[in-house]
């Protein structure tokens, strides 16, 4: 298996994203999988101008030549494509524009399936499998529905097997003073197990993925955390 993951936070590997992005990747390479992480904050990829050239001049080839043109082959070749992506409103600029620019490696031909126009890769594209890697901030595992559903999305309209999404909510508490509490470090060591299970099955546990978002503190106390640092600032 031959992986490409995408890192859209802002703050690249330092993050939440990248820890939990890093560990699910530790443990895929832990079964001797090949991974390569990008960061769309380095690639800077630019806008879709919407012109199409990509489907009805130039099929497969975008015209825009930047950073994206050295990641093209790369997710060509690659099994699977791994989305890493913190929850904004709702997405960071550049991993939108990112996916955007996922545009040439779709075929235009079309085809209705369950009700809706849909796409898939061009031949010569290998991706068969999208895994969403996604954290947020807030108490509720459905304030990431957003970003999962843009994922399942993705896949459908490339014709992939959406794998599952590894998500963590209130992700922040996992540290504390920059240091990883006795939950987080349970959580790290279960995101470790998912990528190395992944690896080697082809998919998720889902009782797994159920105890890598399980809620660390009540709604009601972190509640009390935002609106205390709000209410001191």
């Amino acid at each position: 298996m031959k992986a490409i993951a995408i890192n859209g936070s802002p703050r690249k590997g330092k993050g939440n994203t990248g820890m939990i992005l890093n560990a699910f990747v530790e443990g895929m390479k832990d079964a001797v999988t090949e991974v390569e992480i990008f960061y769309t904050k380095n690639l800077k990829p630019r806008p879709c101008t919407g012109q199409m050239k990509c489907w009805w001049e130039t099929p497969g080839e975008c015209y825009i030549k930047d950073s994206m043109q050295e990641v093209y082959p790369k997710l060509r070749e690659a099994d699977v494509l791994i989305l890493a992506t913190p929850v904004y409103i709702p997405l960071p600029g550049e991993m939108q524009t990112f996916i955007n620019r996922l545009c040439p490696l779709v075929l235009p031909l079309l085809e209705m399936r369950d009700g809706r126009t849909r796409a898939r890769l061009h031949n010569n594209v290998k991706l068969r499998k999208l895994v969403l890697v996604s954290t947020g901030g807030w108490w509720e595992i459905e304030n990431l529905d957003t970003v999962v559903q843009i994922a399942k999305e993705l896949a459908e309209n490339m014709r992939v097997e959406f794998t599952g999404a590894v998500l963590r909510p209130h992700a922040f508490l996992m540290k504390k003073k920059g240091e990883l509490t006795a939950d987080g470090s349970v959580i790290i060591r279960e995101v470790q197990e998912a990528g190395r299970e992944f690896a080697e099955r082809g998919q998720l546990d889902t009782h797994r993925l159920e105890a890598i978002r399980r809620p660390l503190i009540s709604s009601e106390e972190l509640l009390l955390i935002y609106n205390s640092a709000l209410e001191s600032s």
